[in-house]
């Protein structure tokens, strides 16, 4: 077999695992979190994470440092898959076992909390990158006490509302639930399970039914505020969520690299064998560069075409599609290719 036909076959079969990978790619990262009632982290985050004023923010900060506030929308488990009981431990729910949100796992009655009465309440929740999926929120039972840590056996064993794909109104998902009764202060767990990833989020919203009994000292808690569009977009630059410092694998941290669009291949052959055999070389590598970046794009979060999807806020047709674009330059590089090999052989034939 000639060196061209060699080349020929291997950019040529480069494409194929390209193309499999595009049907199976997967979108990035959603991120978000519960606005009404108010999450613990978004509570701090609003008081200002490098200042928060009430004591258990201070706490928060002290306990897992300000970063944890500045990435607000990202507590998650990247390989939840639906089992969120089984994946994190008691104790752990409201950081859902990041070693990043410890300090929302605190065991406190003093939380900022939300107003909270039984019956019909509309939620809220903030979404920077909006995912179909469903939202499961369980209430603490009547025996929940604030100061020790939080466990599964705390909430209700089934959640009071639940909704799957609800509406997207100005960047916040919006549906209503049936609130049971309660008094004093509770605790609202919410799940945000992916339905196009394994990826869960959750919150913990802190709230109180009719008069708060107080926490240290016997002192109503602050109460909780959303933060605003102006503080989210003034810290933008300080969060690590969708800048490429974090890894949306279960576990660990990482670098992210933007993906290059392959080009395709050079003009048609002039000059004989040599440059035929240097474009079978640029197209297997583009062909690689290409399957390299879709895998990457399934892998979860990482740049297609130089930004990452979960900044976009697409939906879940969107990985697939960047990744598909990037799949036709690279066929396309194979098509160039040969067809220049055919010009090629015909100009020395």
């Amino acid at each position: 077999m000639t060196v061209r036909r060699k080349a020929t076959g291997i950019a040529l079969t480069g494409i194929a695992p390209l193309a499999l990978t595009v049907l199976t790619a997967s979108p990035a990262a959603a991120h978000g979190s519960m606005t009404d009632p108010v999450s613990r982290v978004s509570a701090c985050f609003a008081e200002g994470p490098e200042s928060p004023k009430s004591a258990a923010c201070k706490a928060a900060v002290q306990a897992g440092g300000t970063q944890a506030l500045y990435d607000w929308n990202g507590v998650r488990d990247g390989n939840a898959g639906g089992q969120s009981r089984t994946r994190i431990p008691d104790g752990k729910l409201c950081s859902a076992n990041s070693a990043e949100y410890k300090g929302l796992d605190l065991p406190r009655a003093d939380w900022p909390s939300s107003t909270m009465r039984a019956g019909s309440h509309t939620f809220r929740y903030k979404a920077t990158a909006p995912h179909k999926g469903s939202f499961e929120l369980y209430l603490t039972k009547s025996s929940y006490n604030p100061a020790k840590p939080l466990k599964w056996s705390d909430l209700e064993a089934k959640p009071f509302a639940k909704v799957t794909d609800p509406k997207l109104t100005n960047g916040e998902y919006v549906f209503d639930g049936k609130v049971p009764a309660r008094s004093g202060r509770h605790l609202i767990y919410s799940i945000w399970q992916r339905s196009d990833s394994p990826e869960a989020f959750y919150t913990c919203s802190d709230v109180v039914f009719g008069k708060d009994k107080g926490g240290a000292a016997a002192k109503p808690a602050p109460t909780a505020s959303a933060p605003s569009a102006l503080q989210l977009s003034a810290a933008a630059g300080k969060s690590s969520i969708g800048t490429g410092q974090h890894d949306h694998t279960e576990g660990g941290a990482g670098t992210h690299t933007d993906a290059v669009a392959p080009t395709g291949a050079d003009a048609p052959a002039q000059g004989g064998s040599s440059k035929t055999e240097g474009n079978a070389a640029k197209s297997e590598g583009n062909a690689a560069q290409a399957q390299g970046n879709a895998a990457q794009a399934q892998g979860g979060g990482t740049p297609v075409g130089g930004q990452r999807l979960a900044e976009t806020g697409g939906d879940s047709s969107t990985a697939p599609l960047a990744i598909g674009g990037a799949a036709v330059l690279a066929v396309g590089a194979g098509v160039l290719f040969a067809t220049s090999r055919r010009k090629a052989a015909r100009h020395h034939g």
